[in-house]
């Protein structure tokens, strides 16, 4: 009874995993779908959500019957509850992404994203899937050291958020407010999915030690570029 118990606990962490690792798949696509204004490529995007809804759904649904028949304590308790929480996070990451290719959508035919910032979105985008690509390792490995790290590589998503204000508040400024409000709302969707990534990384770390990220000191240095 227990190892079929112990066995339902690990399909929890794999359905984190594959949820994951389904919506750092969306962000590129979507960041690809907003940059080549690719309406087949966005409506894929979109579509696909829907698997990570039914993911989320059917984890809280195994998680929730757990706790009703097992009436877990202490570490396993922390699991469970953790594993809620970061379905949420993850779940809200997909969101982001189908926002991402829903303005691709919206703005079809035309390009979304003025030329001039197509390298600031692409490194945003990539960066975004590096973030939830080491949050997915993190999951997996239950590493507090680079679970860590993910805060510190969100220093780069925040540089980059700044730099496309930068652009918006220049004088030399020529592509109107329609795509002005598009830039800003497209900045703030890879912000969040960054954030949300942060977030996973840092329930792992109160998972495994029982104490908050916020409140651990670890010496390391952000490693996400190449990741």
């Amino acid at each position: 009874m227990r190892d079929a118990y112990h066995e339902e606990l690990d399909s929890i962490g794999d359905g984190l995993v594959e949820m994951a690792r389904l919506v750092g798949s969306a962000i590129g696509r979507a960041t690809t779908a907003i940059l080549d204004s690719d309406l087949k490529l966005a409506e894929s995007v979109i579509e696909a959500d829907q698997k990570v809804d039914e993911l989320q759904h059917d984890l809280e649904a195994r998680a929730i019957a757990l706790l009703a028949r097992q009436q877990p304590v202490a570490t396993d308790l922390r699991i469970v509850v953790t594993s809620l929480r970061m379905s949420a996070d993850l779940e809200r990451s997909g969101d982001l992404a189908q926002h991402v290719a829903k303005l691709a959508r919206l703005r079809y035919p035309e390009r979304a994203i003025p030329q001039d910032l197509h390298a600031t979105i692409l490194e945003m985008g990539q960066l975004a899937q590096r973030l939830m690509a080491k949050a997915a390792e993190v999951i997996v490995t239950k590493d507090v050291d680079l679970a860590m790290q993910l805060e510190q590589d969100d220093d780069a998503m925040d540089s980059l958020h700044r730099t496309l204000f930068q652009h918006l508040m220049d004088d030399r400024w020529r592509h109107g407010i329609e795509t002005a409000v598009d830039v800003t709302l497209l900045g703030r969707y890879y912000e969040r999915y960054a954030d949300h990534a942060v977030a996973v990384a840092k329930r792992v770390v109160y998972l495994v030690t029982g104490e908050h990220a916020d409140e651990l000191q670890p010496d390391i240095q952000p490693v996400v570029e190449g990741a």
